[in-house]
């Protein structure tokens, strides 16, 4: 990797959008309902594979950094009755969504997934393959792992069931760091549970870690990194932590313990070089992959794509979202479900799709959309690949946000010529930025504090 300039990363840091979406969730409504999403269903492509996502909200305890939706309960007979409404929801969505279209993709979030043991997790499953059969030879099937809740029954469950992927919640491993968080969770633990998931042949693993949390520093992270070496994961995402307890009131960090701004950028520089020095590459803005790994693969090809999931090597797919909360995508439009679990229950009872809000994409949207998601995934745009797809002339359209950019040009964070434009690797760490002149809703929301920082 080319030297980075982590001086000029920090003078760009500002509030913006991670783009998991466009538009973003904040731009969805309660005029999307039911009727447009049966609509949208019903004008699918079916010949567009469809990806899985199913939330499975309850967690015992609030991990501190967490901006979740989760339900806090240890309560079986709650678990039992979200099972029965995942089931209603399911039995609704075949009466509107051709459900023996191709499977690609297979995701169980959350909260804590494994918080459902493993007889529970079976029927879970078995009641979503009663709807959903035709998977793919190569579907990514996965799912999140608190290392907590986590054993051998229910390991064996996911693997009869053909999951192949698991991502591992790890974020510290410093017991100063875990117990500021409320996540208490040992190096043995951790490399047990590791252990296990390698025993039943899953080579696909992925760590979750966060920089930024409270008591970190340079040290303290370089021991994490050196144990996460040493059970060597193919994947790692690492997240900047984002304080936002106006958002999130479990958030109940004393800011006092957190490392500075320059601090942070100390961690990120050398968490960067440290694991590239190790054999991992980054990969977007928070990822990193093994050379041999299939995400670092599809960037070298320009074929990787991003999702509310995280990134991908899948081609595009509609995104069905069951469960509270859950969030579908399709080609033009979003839809998310009831956040509150009594108003999702409620709809369901009354046999209606548990739709809260979303929103229906224009022609524009779907543009700018692709731009953006262009250049969230690869780091690169291609003028002429936007013209043919949108019948548009790329530098007439975008005038305006091609200005904006002149900027990141001069200070060599992106270069641009007749045919498109790439990013340098300082830029590419500012990718959200470079995306965010287009996109048409920011204005809007200057001064709101709706969204986390780059840095």
């Amino acid at each position: 990797m080319d030297t980075l300039d982590f001086a000029r990363f920090a003078r760009h840091s500002k509030p913006g959008p991670r783009y998991t979406s466009y538009p973003t969730a904040v731009e969805f409504h309660a005029g999307f309902q039911e009727r447009d999403l049966i609509q949208a269903l019903a004008r699918s492509q079916t010949e567009v594979p469809l990806s899985l996502y199913f939330h499975l909200p309850f967690c015992k305890s609030p991990c501190y950094f967490c901006a979740c939706n989760v339900i806090y309960s240890s309560s079986e007979r709650k678990k039992e009755r979200y099972i029965l409404y995942l089931q209603k929801e399911l039995e609704l969505l075949k009466e509107h969504l051709d459900t023996g279209r191709e499977v690609v993709q297979w995701h169980f979030g959350g909260g804590t997934p494994t918080f459902f043991n493993a007889e529970q997790l079976e029927r879970i499953i078995k009641s979503i393959k009663a709807v959903f059969s035709n998977f793919a030879p190569d579907a990514e099937l996965a799912c999140e792992i608190d290392p907590r809740h986590f054993n051998y029954d229910q390991m064996r469950v996911l693997k009869e069931h053909g999951f192949n992927r698991l991502s591992f919640g790890v974020q510290d491993f410093e017991p100063v760091v875990q117990k500021a968080v409320n996540r208490l969770q040992s190096f043995e633990l951790v490399r047990e549970k590791v252990e296990l998931a390698r025993a039943f042949g899953i080579n696909s693993l992925n760590f979750d870690l966060i920089y930024g949390l409270p008591f970190q520093n340079v040290e303290s992270f370089q021991h994490t990194l050196e144990q996460v070496l040493r059970l060597d994961p193919d994947r790692l995402a690492v997240f900047n932590y984002a304080h936002v307890p106006w958002i999130k009131h479990t958030m109940k960090i004393d800011p006092a313990t957190l490392p500075t701004p320059s601090q942070k950028l100390e961690i990120l520089r050398f968490l960067i070089a440290f694991l590239t020095q190790h054999g991992y590459e980054m990969i977007g803005m928070d990822h990193f992959a093994k050379k041999d790994n299939e995400l670092y693969l599809a960037l070298q090809n320009k074929q990787l794509r991003r999702n509310f999931q995280g990134y991908t090597t899948k081609k595009f797919s509609q995104t069905i979202g069951v469960g509270v909360t859950s969030i579908g995508e399709g080609l033009d439009y979003y839809t998310q479900n009831f956040k509150d679990l009594k108003a999702y229950e409620r709809a369901l009872d009354e046999g209606h799709l548990p739709v809260e809000r979303g929103i229906a994409l224009s022609a524009e949207d779907r543009l700018r959309k692709e731009v953006i998601m262009a250049l969230m995934n690869n780091l690169e745009l291609d003028f002429g690949a936007i013209e043919r797809a949108f019948s548009i002339d790329f530098k007439a359209h975008f005038k305006q946000a091609l200005e904006a950019l002149k900027p990141y040009e001069q200070e060599g964070l992106l270069s641009m010529d007749a045919h498109g434009l790439k990013t340098s690797p300082t830029g590419a760490m500012l990718v959200r930025n470079i995306a965010m002149v287009f996109d048409a809703y920011l204005d809007k929301h200057h001064g709101d504090q709706k969204f986390s920082k780059t840095l």
